[in-house]
């Protein structure tokens, strides 16, 4: 007797069928089977990685962790939460750890989020906000940024009464560009009372301590208002994936409904928690990638080349038109000598690149293999 056909797609949620995917940069080992290259030889700055390396001290706790493998980690992660808790002045109830900020923001649209309700986010922002609105049948309202900085007025106008939760990254992925701390926290208090504003962090410890947004105090104020951080970029945690949320004590509990037991696997969480302790790290990583960010756009603009200046650990350049194939022959032949960028075709930005900033041996190879491209 034959088998019916197996027709998956006709048993599928219908939301999932229209769902876009996430693409991630490229693997060394992807692109060195593609073209025949040693992987050893091969610079990957596609995704906004550390170049300098994990926190030492967290490699340190991460490999003692080890040994406890046979054992489940602490579902609640008590002690990274206690730790977050002393660092930040606030109570560990005021904090949810993910596997990554990106799934703790997911976690935050689950609890929030209901069919018909609206997401708003910069249309140049980090394409998660999108998904994590299709994910659970809200509609999302993206508005246009201008000079690819999120325009805080036109996002204000883009709410209606059916909108949720609206997404603001500083520094923006993939662009990179700030908002004033005071511009944003002026953002937040306009709010009507039924929004809840999502602040992603991932790149603000790259910015400097008095440049940065410090919401707490609107936390305190009863402003709905969320932070979002992660220990994968500055402290170069991201092979372990762990982030958090830190907010008013009710929305986290809300949030903790949504999250799996088990979700941070141990040797993250140990970490984690030791990372918060590697202050002379995490000055290095930033003054290396500051001096990172000027060699970088020195070199682009050397090549002629038009770029947005900004303030992560990345920078978004432009492909000239009279390039034959754009932006995407560029990144293929980059590729071809080894070194891993980023397009944007994604995020609207078809003829542009995102380069992560790497070591300063590995920001002249980089310049350098732009340069024969181009010149080719």
């Amino acid at each position: 007797m034959k088998r019916p056909e197996n027709d998956y797609a006709a048993l599928a949620n219908p939301a999932v069928l229209t769902q876009p995917t996430y693409e991630p940069g490229r693997p060394i080992e992807d692109v060195a089977r593609e073209f025949g290259l040693d992987p050893a030889g091969i610079i990957k700055l596609a995704s906004n990685e550390n170049a300098i390396g994990p926190s030492p001290l967290a490699k340190e706790a991460a490999s003692r962790a080890l040994d406890g493998l046979n054992y489940y980690p602490d579902g609640a992660s008590t002690v990274l939460r206690a730790r977050l808790a002393a660092h930040w002045g606030l109570r560990p109830s005021q904090f949810v750890i993910g596997n990554g900020s990106n799934e703790a923001m997911i976690l935050l649209a689950q609890a929030l989020l209901c069919p018909g309700d609206e997401v708003v986010f910069g249309a140049q922002a980090f394409v998660v906000y999108k998904l994590a609105a299709l994910l659970f049948g809200a509609k999302p309202v993206p508005v246009p940024m201008p000079s690819r900085t999120h325009d805080l007025a036109a996002m204000r106008a883009a709410i209606s009464e059916r909108t949720k939760l609206v997404f603001l990254a500083c520094p923006n992925n993939p662009t990179g560009t700030v908002n004033p701390a005071a511009e944003i926290l002026a953002f937040a208090r306009a709010l009507p009372s039924h929004v809840v504003l999502c602040l992603d962090e991932a790149y603000t410890e790259f910015l400097e301590e008095h440049e940065a947004a410090d919401i707490r105090p609107l936390i305190a104020e009863g402003v709905k208002i969320v932070g979002a951080r992660t220990f994968s970029k500055i402290y170069g945690l991201a092979g372990l994936r762990v982030g958090y949320l830190y907010a008013a004590e009710e929305l986290i509990a809300l949030v903790q409904r949504a999250r799996q037991p088990f979700n941070v696997n141990l040797p993250a969480q140990h970490a984690a928690a030791a990372a918060l302790d590697d202050v002379d790290f995490v000055r290095n990583t930033r003054a290396a990638n500051n001096a990172g960010l000027r060699q970088i756009e020195a070199g682009l603009r050397a090549l002629g080349l038009q770029y947005t200046p900004g303030r992560g650990n990345f920078t978004v350049f432009d492909i000239p038109a009279h390039v034959p194939g754009g932006a995407m022959s560029v990144f293929d032949a980059l590729q071809r000598r080894g070194v891993i960028v980023r397009p944007l075709a994604g995020y609207g930005m078809a003829e542009s690149l995102r380069v992560t900033i790497g070591t300063t041996a590995q920001n002249e190879r980089f310049l350098a293999a732009l340069k024969t491209v181009l010149d080719t």
